[in-house]
């Protein structure tokens, strides 16, 4: 009440009403603010009841909203042949109830995406994930169809894909998505794809690159790369470059690396600090899972740093991200001594 009282507002009989020296106005965009010319400052809130508003609706025919040179915004009635800085919807004001941002979000190993994306209304937005056919790249793909989302899940197997999609209808029908094929241990197959895509005549607002091979034995793609490095790294590489017309000119636009704190535990440089091309694609002899893994994670990481110095000057950001260690997913099915290690951990690590 003190407070109230040195504000001057515990004589006011409504909690509406404005005290003395205060004045209602709005902006171009119908927000409601209060300038108090006693103290020559303005506030969102109103002074007496804390309440942030908005107006109602769109001018009374014959009024017209204009802008003097201090950037106030003021009203003409043509009718009356009158000017005013008085809002005439303000009898016909909403109130907002905005959630006040807490000064850091906090999530955790049980928080999910769909709590994430809580109140987001993603209608109109256009999506491609890699691998979203299970996984961390089905729960991404499900959270932002349910948002209003028109997702695209880019899988290798269409019939697992068809799955997906499916299993996101049955939440809700009215979910736009659908699945196409891309194999990224093929170059062509993602040329076809991003090709396929183009056809569509859609922007692309998101590209989420999730895909990814985990564990696997070595083996040579048909482009003569080996596999892991080609279907986590190299395959989004070329994605990205053939679709980077499309984010431009849907920008704002984003590309997320789904990428590994493994990246930090290993090198892709020689002896003399140049980058040795050899260690990409190992051969047979020189290869080892776990740190092909790791390198191709690590090239996740450079290439999106890389992108995004070149494209948020053209409204395009790009971002890597660590999504949990050991997580429990399918990544591990290659080897059992992997599944029982993710097994192990399942308790101690984030779940999906």
């Amino acid at each position: 009440m003190a407070a109230l009282k040195y504000a001057g507002l515990e004589d006011t009989d409504s909690e509406e009403e404005l005290p003395p020296g205060w004045e209602e106005r709005t902006t171009r965009d119908g927000w409601v603010y209060y300038a108090n010319h006693l103290e020559e400052k303005t506030q969102w809130e109103h002074p007496k009841s804390g309440k942030r508003k908005r107006v109602a609706g769109g001018l009374p025919y014959g009024w017209e909203q204009e802008t003097d040179e201090n950037g106030q915004v003021y009203f003409v009635d043509h009718i009356n042949k009158r000017t005013t800085y008085l809002d005439p919807r303000l009898a016909f004001t909403v109130e907002e109830n905005p959630v006040k941002p807490t000064t850091r979000q906090k999530y955790d190993g049980n928080s999910t995406a769909m709590e994430i994306l809580q109140g987001r209304d993603l209608s109109g937005k256009v999506v491609i994930i890699t691998g979203a056919n299970s996984g961390i790249g089905f729960e991404t793909a499900k959270s932002l169809a349910l948002h209003g989302a028109y997702v695209i899940l880019a899988c290798r197997n269409m019939s697992r894909g068809n799955d997906a999609v499916q299993r996101i209808l049955v939440e809700w029908h009215k979910a736009k998505v659908e699945a196409m094929t891309l194999d990224l241990a093929s170059l062509q197959s993602v040329q076809h794809f991003a090709e396929a895509f183009k056809s569509k005549n859609v922007p692309l607002h998101i590209l989420i690159c999730n895909a990814a091979v985990f564990g696997a034995p070595w083996c040579l793609t048909e482009d003569d790369l080996e596999s892991t490095f080609q279907v986590n790294h190299l395959g989004h590489f070329y994605l990205v470059q053939l679709l980077e017309d499309v984010l431009r000119r849907s920008s704002p636009a984003r590309v997320v690396m789904v990428s590994s704190e493994s990246h930090r535990f290993t090198e892709i440089k020689d002896s003399s600090g140049k980058l040795d091309f050899n260690l990409l694609s190992p051969s047979k002899k020189e290869y080892w899972a776990m740190l092909a893994y790791n390198r191709s994670k690590l090239c996740n990481i450079l290439f999106s740093n890389e992108l995004n110095r070149r494209l948020s000057p053209h409204g395009v950001t790009s971002n890597s991200v660590h999504p949990g260690n050991m997580i429990y997913s399918s990544i591990h099915r290659n080897w059992w001594v992997y599944t029982l290690l993710f097994t192990l951990a399942r308790p101690f690590t984030k779940s999906m």
